[in-house]
């Protein structure tokens, strides 16, 4: 993944003026100025100043062992303990303390070098280290602890802990044990974006915390639980100005909300529904201008779903006028149009006042336009794949009304959907059942030529895989289908049983999938939700 501001692009000034290696371990070239190798018999003259420099740096290349860790962190040690007391003796003049917080900076950058030997990392810990570098998270001076987090990103990177486990796991542990969370993000709100280098650092931040997450994903509630990093999370979203910065923000707010209910509830708290709604509210009239703009407003909308998780986020949803934001979208038919009914979706689910409000402010009409094939699409997006899936949405959206709106005018508008225009609803609900019937048939037929007992198969993987291949939808529109017909509506029945005589099917199709599906009912949501839907089903299948 590629950021605009990511710190490859804003190394520290210091370290910009002159060539070596960057932050990602990659070289970055001496400034123009520089002059140039000679090259066999070149003439060109030769700076032997600069090639006695390289030789000393060649020469001091030691071998990364447990003895040169020590070396490194007496080394450091020393130079903090010489820090300390030159600001303690001389508090009110810099002048006295400013060598050694360079020598301390420079410390720091030779710490670094520990990431290229991640098996070492217990023996750092067992040195009891990591409290001291830690502790200069707080610093006085903002740029030692630019050099923390720079050094800590470091430590922490993803490739270096790849095929390090026990030792990742023993870093981040002392890290977490010793607040590294909380002095992360209590310096992250005293760096100021305007200056290149605290982008950066900003940047650094946010990819520890990711790397932390990535070993230890139990740092995703502990983070929010501990710090205040939710709250500068929102902060930067809601900025208008779009950078490298607020996309990654947006990626880590993603991660935080993904598996965690207490996160999702938390950010609810916060008024979260709102702010996400706000920053996505930026692109109801106007597209993202680059793939890095376009991957955030991504994120921002799976926030949004996470977060419509609970039950009481669906209610802010509903009173911050989401359902109505998400249908402005829809209708401006802009690059966040199937973000914005994947959102519905999500509101709807179990949600009877989102299906009301959803009706109310006129949605039928922009959702049974989908339904019936006029999706949007761009370039951008891969057509065939991109339009089922929005489809299935709108499937599971009608299939909520009908569970939401039992009774009223509302009930009434949602079933004259389906005789207008001579029925054509009936005919693409069919359309849809077909398909997916038959590739459920073909899975059906897939497996049972498998040998499930070698595959170490139970039946519920079975019915999962099943689910997956087509069948969640195809029960989903059974259910649809046992709603109009249990309305009695006669031209809607007529339509239904000359469409199955089309397809060479029978009412007996349709009730063998509302009877798995009524014996396939988990009680995820209680025994009482679980018995009134199996009541439910069990009317379609004697109706029909």
């Amino acid at each position: 993944m590629e950021f605009s501001s990511a710190s490859s692009h804003h190394s520290l000034k210091r370290r910009r003026e002159e060539g070596g290696i960057d932050y990602d371990g990659d070289a970055y070239p001496a400034p123009p100025h520089a002059p140039p190798y000679s090259n066999g018999n070149d003439s060109t003259d030769v700076d032997l100043s600069l090639l006695e420099a390289v030789e000393k740096s060649q020469n001091a290349v030691e071998v990364l062992d447990l003895k040169t860790l020590k070396k490194l962190v007496l080394s450091f040690e020393r130079r903090l303990r010489d820090n300390i007391e030159a600001r303690l003796k001389y508090p009110d003049q810099p002048e006295k303390f400013a060598d050694s917080e360079v020598e301390l900076h420079e410390e720091l950058e030779k710490l670094k070098v520990l990431a290229g030997g991640p098996e070492l990392y217990p023996e750092l810990v067992n040195l009891n280290t990591i409290p001291s570098i830690l502790g200069l998270l707080n610093h006085d001076n903002t740029d030692i602890a630019i050099d923390v987090v720079s050094l800590l990103q470091d430590l922490t990177d993803e490739d270096v802990l790849e095929d390090n486990d026990e030792p990742a796991r023993i870093l981040v542990d002392c890290l977490v044990e010793n607040n590294a969370l909380e002095l992360l993000v209590q310096n992250l709100f005293r760096l100021n974006e305007a200056d290149p280098d605290e982008m950066a650092a900003v940047y650094n931040t946010l990819a520890t915390i990711e790397n932390l997450i990535e070993v230890k994903p139990a740092v995703a509630e502990i983070v929010c639980e501990k710090t205040k990093l939710m709250r500068w999370l929102l902060g930067k979203i809601k900025v208008r100005e779009f950078d490298g910065n607020k996309l990654y923000a947006s990626e880590i707010l993603a991660i935080l909300l993904q598996n965690s209910m207490a996160n999702q509830k938390r950010l609810g708290q916060m008024n979260g529904v709102d702010v996400v709604l706000q920053a996505v509210a930026m692109y109801k009239s106007k597209d993202p201008k680059s793939s890095e703009e376009e991957e955030m407003l991504e994120n921002l909308f799976d926030c949004l779903c996470c977060l419509l998780m609970p039950l009481e986020n669906k209610e802010r949803f509903v009173k911050a006028e989401g359902v109505e934001l998400m249908i402005i979208i829809m209708k401006q038919k802009k690059l966040a149009y199937g973000s914005a009914i994947r959102a519905l979706d999500f509101a709807m689910t179990k949600y009877p006042p989102a299906c009301e409000r959803f009706v109310d402010v006129l949605g039928l009409k922009t959702a049974f336009a989908a339904f019936m094939g006029k999706i949007p699409v761009s370039k951008k997006q891969k057509k065939e794949r991109y339009q089922e899936e929005l489809e299935e949405r709108i499937i599971s959206i009608i299939a909520s009304l009908f569970g939401g709106i039992l009774r009223g005018s509302r009930r009434e508008r949602l079933l004259s959907k389906f005789v207008e225009n001579e029925c054509e609803k009936i005919d693409r609900l069919m359309e849809f059942y077909v398909r997916y019937s038959d590739r459920v048939k073909a899975e059906s037929e897939r497996l049972d030529q498998l040998d499930l007992d070698d595959l170490e198969m139970d039946e519920e993987e079975v019915y999962n895989l099943k689910l997956e291949s087509g069948l969640y939808i195809l029960q989903l529109i059974a259910v649809i289908l046992g709603h109009l017909w249990s309305s009695e509506h006669p031209r809607m029945r007529a339509r239904i049983e000359l469409l199955l005589k089309q397809h060479k099917l029978t009412k007996r199709n349709i009730k063998d999938i509302l009877q798995e599906y009524h014996d396939n009912i988990g009680d995820i949501d209680g025994p009482e939700e679980k018995e009134r839907v199996q009541v439910k089903i069990l009317k379609f299948i004697e109706a029909f």
